[in-house]
């Protein structure tokens, strides 16, 4: 916020409600010159405005508004394309798989449901372990289901962040829960979600976009 509307707050907060003429006399300005800086603060919440009342300070700050927006954000906005490989291609065929595609970690699966993932830092301790590459199973080496944590589509992006960085991991896969052939609870993978995608947002945030 600019310092005037910083200022228009302060005045509407001590005085509320107070009219925008009277707003305009505090500040020694034409009323139609705080006329933008009132639409602004009036549309983003921090003031609300009464007919004939004058104006009220809601009590919100900007980080209220930005943490309620970040709240608001459901993952299905945000998510991306999985990078999905089936859990009996090797090892090999998987690093290869990560690279072409400049990702962090690829999701496994098996007859379409999740199983499994791997991450850079498994193949490369495998890779240093001397492992045979070309005849080791991706299933192997991959962290498996239930140690996998997940997110769906209509979770918000900020419990999906916080999943993000109290488990250490560069991204989630977003699925989708569905009974298996067996009538088993399983899950689709629908999509992903990454630090990138959300340091983005942030950004997207920051700038008012």
């Amino acid at each position: 916020m600019t310092e005037r509307q910083e200022k228009i707050i302060d005045i509407v907060r001590d005085n509320e409600p107070i009219t925008s003429e009277k707003i305009a006399q505090r500040l020694e300005l034409a009323r139609g010159t705080l006329r933008p800086d009132l639409a602004i603060l009036t549309m983003s919440g921090i003031l609300d405005a009464r007919p004939k009342v004058g104006y009220f300070y809601t009590g919100k700050t900007s980080f209220n508004l930005i943490s309620e927006r970040i709240q608001s954000i459901k993952v299905s906005e945000r998510k991306s394309m999985p990078i999905v490989v089936d859990e009996k291609v090797s090892v090999y065929d998987g690093i290869v798989t990560m690279f072409l595609e400049d990702v962090s970690s690829i999701f496994v699966t098996s007859d379409g449901y999740l199983t499994g993932v791997v991450s850079r830092k498994d193949f490369l301790k495998n890779v240093i372990g001397g492992m045979n590459l070309h005849k080791t199973p991706i299933a192997v080496i991959m962290t498996r289901m239930p140690n996998i944590i997940t997110t769906t589509l209509d979770e918000s992006v900020l419990d999906a962040a916080i999943k993000i960085i109290e488990h250490e991991v560069d991204g989630l896969p977003i699925v989708e829960e569905v009974e298996d052939e067996q009538g088993e609870k399983a899950y689709k993978v629908v999509g992903r979600i990454t630090k990138t995608s959300i340091t983005r947002l942030f950004v997207e945030l920051g700038r008012n976009e």
